[in-house]
Order: structure tokens, then sequence, then C-alpha cells
């Protein structure tokens, strides 16, 4: 698919509009961020050409003046909640920023556990970070919040937090996901610095929806769909248009939450910061676009991906029916279908011809490629092999691994077989484990290994819920994969 977003533009609006709301904040700017601060695949599906890596691009080109803040709500640790698109809990997602933040020498000041009450398993996450030499902070429940600002706004709401140190004139403030405590961190910073008598202000950066966007534009249902199980919808921001008397796009919960924060913020700072939800964001995204026809195409297929993964999700008791319907609902709003997923089709016929689990990828050529299960390795280990192979114009005909070379590591794995009533299968990573061993003396492995990139971005589909392992390896190869949502086994432990 064709760039339809410029990156380069985005990157100079987008550091050049924070660097003024800086200025405008007298000090110091608390911008809260929404979505992922790396890989933000959601936005490079729906916008080609907005780079997964953008968010961190534009910070180090700001390096000198940024720190950064991680916040995570107890209530999430406690619950073990899952980042879903790399499948680990929000404490481990947590100890990720902070590795992958040093790695890149961005400064990290601090962790704060918002929603604070004694949870056990968020104490024990405590311990791990101090244990660490990680600065760390304990945020409790406000008092007060939301209805009593007297209260909020006073040293027994926010001023019962400890205040959090900072040095730069940015301070990021960020979060596994959604409800991690960033605003309330945020307004906590506002009321200390205030007393301190230092001018501060707050902002967020957010990428969608995109406010200048028409309400029912597919990049914004894109993002409904991303949200269902927040309840998100876009509405038409009632504050800005009464204002400003332009149409601009929000959330409900932002429009919700906007006249106790407007009053919040006037009450710390003793002015009036912003008029609407909108004034309140940093986002130049909708500027940047430069191909609305590919971009609404690319936001049409993410809504039919979100759809899968939600019946998929509520097959294995993820998530709810409601969740499923919501997104049910904004396809047939789009008008879209299965049908438009061209990667679909294949898989199942391929699928129902042989009886036997298939996985299909569609190659940015346009090429379909299609493998299946075997008695060696699984259908989406079989279907990446053939599409390097493919690529590397290897013939069909021709194995790129030898039987001699898989079958003693079968059965080494039928050795460690945690269930033995189920056939094991070489999975994706032991596949791709053994072309690594077999490219040092093998040319032709080496060349197809070189292919392994391309099939990033890839969509994918499978007649079956993948195993957890082999889901996970295409998620780490950023394959936009799809499932039916059917076991290919009545066995209830079936992962390899």
């Amino acid at each position: 698919m064709k760039n339809a977003f410029n990156h380069e533009k985005y990157l100079e609006l987008q550091g050049k509009y924070i660097l003024e709301r800086i200025e405008n904040s007298g000090k110091k700017l608390y911008l809260e961020f929404g979505g992922k601060l790396f890989d933000d695949y959601h936005a490079s599906r729906v916008l080609p050409g907005f780079k997964p890596t953008s968010k961190i691009e534009l910070l180090l080109s700001m390096k000198e003046k940024v720190e950064i803040i991680i916040c995570i709500n107890a209530n999430d640790i406690e619950k073990h909640k899952i980042r879903a698109d790399f499948g680990i809990t929000y404490d481990l997602e947590v100890f990720r920023l902070l590795d992958n933040l040093r790695n890149i020498q961005l400064d990290v000041n601090s962790v704060v556990i918002t929603q604070f009450t004694n949870q056990p398993a968020a104490e024990t996450f405590r311990k791990k970070l101090t244990h660490r030499n990680i600065k760390t902070y304990i945020h409790g429940v406000t008092k007060g919040y939301p209805t009593d600002v007297d209260i909020i706004v006073s040293d027994e709401g926010y001023g019962a937090n400890p205040f959090i140190e900072t040095t730069k004139p940015l301070v990021i403030v960020t979060a596994p996901g959604a409800g991690g405590g960033k605003l309330a961190t945020c307004l906590s910073q506002l009321y200390h610095e205030s007393k301190r008598g230092v001018k501060a202000g707050y902002a967020k950066y957010e990428t969608f929806p995109i406010w200048n966007l028409p309400l029912k534009h597919p990049v914004n249902i894109a993002y409904e769909a991303s949200t269902a199980d927040l309840n998100d919808i876009n509405m038409i921001d009632s504050f800005h248009l009464e204002e400003y008397n332009e149409m601009a796009i929000n959330y409900n919960r932002d429009l919700a939450v906007f006249p106790i924060l407007k009053n919040i913020l006037e009450r710390i700072t003793g002015e009036s910061m912003y008029k609407s939800p909108t004034d309140m964001g940093v986002n130049m995204t909708g500027f940047c676009i430069e191909d609305d026809a590919a971009v609404r195409e690319a936001a049409k297929q993410e809504v039919l991906r979100r759809y899968y993964k939600s019946i998929c999700d509520f097959k294995k008791a993820e998530t709810n029916v409601d969740v499923v319907q919501r997104i049910k609902y904004l396809q047939n709003e789009l008008g879209i279908s299965a049908d438009e997923r061209l990667v679909i089709k294949p898989c199942l016929e391929k699928s129902q011809k042989e009886q036997l689990p298939v996985v299909a990828i569609q190659l940015k050529s346009g090429e379909i490629i299609t493998g299946k299960n075997n008695k060696l390795m699984t259908a989406a280990a079989s279907a990446i092999l053939n599409a390097i192979k493919f690529m590397s114009n290897i013939a069909d005909e021709i194995p790129l691994l030898s039987p001699a070379v898989l079958e003693p590591m079968l059965k080494v794995k039928d050795g460690f077989a945690k269930n033995q009533s189920v056939e094991n299968h070489l999975n994706v990573y032991d596949v791709l484990l053994c072309l690594s061993i077999c490219a040092v003396t093998n040319p032709s492995i080496e060349v197809a290994l070189q292919k392994l990139p391309l099939l990033s971005g890839c969509d994918a589909h499978s007649s079956f819920i993948l195993p957890h392992s082999d889901e996970n390896m295409c998620r780490v190869m950023n394959i936009s994969l799809t499932s039916e949502p059917e076991y290919y086994t009545d066995n209830l432990y079936f992962d390899i």
C-alpha cells in the first residue's frame, strides 16, 4: 500500500506545536501521552506512512528538554491486566518501557503507582522497582474526586500525593494503557508546582480521534473499533463548536470530564487555560494526510481486523458480546464485509479442500501464499516458510529444510511435551531457529532468511485460532493476523 501520510511533516508540525505549548505554559509543560509511546502499529496501519516509532523520533529530537514519568494503576497490577498487542501484563510492559527508554537514553524520572490502596501485587511490584533502583512514587485515590473541587484542589486531595521533582521543561506522562492515572498525576503535579510558585501547563498528546477529520471518517471509526472495550464513542466537540463555531471531533470520555477538568485547572492556575477538550490536544495528524482515499481504505481494513479479533477474543472468553456487536455495527456502518479482506477466501478454500488448518499470507506484491499443518510443522510455520521461499525464487518442490533436520528437533520437543494427548508440531519459532542454524552452510537458506523483514505489515488469515506461541511470533514479526473463531482441536490445552 502506498504511503498516504507524510511522516517528516508530522514530526516537524507536532514538534513545533509542542514547543509553542511549552513557551505558552511558562516554565514547564506536563504532556499526557495517549496511546502507545513505542510500537504504535494501529496508527501505522490506518495511516500508511506513519511510522510506529514516530513518537519516539519526536522525543529524541528534543531529548535535552524531555523527562518521562510512567504511571500504572495498582488495580491493573492486581488484576494482571494484559496489553493485548504484546500479550504481556501491564507491570511487565512498564519494565519493557523502562528498558527501551533507557536504551535510547531518554531521561526516565520515575514510576508512579496510582490508585494505590495497599494491593498486595502492587506492593510487590513497588519493591521490585525499588530493589532495581527505580525511583517510585505512590499515589492514592484522590479525595473528593470528581465532584468536590474544593477538596480535590487542596492538601487533602492532590496535595496528599508526594511531589515528583522534575528538572526539564517538558515532562511526558505515559502509561501502559488507558486508565493508568496519567491525568491525575499531571494535575497533582500542577497543584504542587503552583504551591511552589512555579507556572506550569498541561496538554494532551493524542493521535486519535483526529479532530479535524469528519465524525464518520473511516479513520475515526477505526479508532472507535480499537477502543470498543472502553466504550469510547466519537462525538462533535460541542464546547469547541460553541466557542469557535468550528467543527471538531473528540470522544465521549473527554467531553464528559471537561467541565470538571476545566474547573480544576482554573482553581490550580487561576486562569482559564482551555475553552474545549480539543484545545487541550496537541494533534497535527490530520494536516499530514496526503492521500485520503488510501487512508480510508486502510482504516476499513483495520475495522475488519478488529472485528475478527473481537470474535476470537469472545471465543476465548477474553471479551464480552457487547464488544463484538459494537465493532460489527461499525463494520456495517462502513458498508464493508469479509470479502474485502482478500486473504480470507483463499485461506478458507484451501482449508476446506485439505481438511486441515491453513494460514494464508498476502505479500506486499499481492500474491497470496498458503501453508497447512503437516506432520512436522504448524500451518503458520509452513506459510512463513513458503512465503520466504516464494520471495527468494526457490521452487515450491524444493524443500528449504530437510526432514532429516526437522525430525530430530521434533523428537526432542515430544520428549518435553506438556500434554501428551496433543500431536506436536514445530512452531514458527522452532522453524526460524532451524533456518538460522542451517543458513551457516546453505546459501539458499541465508537468502530466504533475508526476506523475513518483508513480511512486516503483511496481512494474514488463519482458518483456526493459533496457539499462543505462533500468534505471538506473528505479532513480533508485525504480521497483521486475523483468525476464524474456531479451535483446531478439542483439547483444552493445545499451545505448542
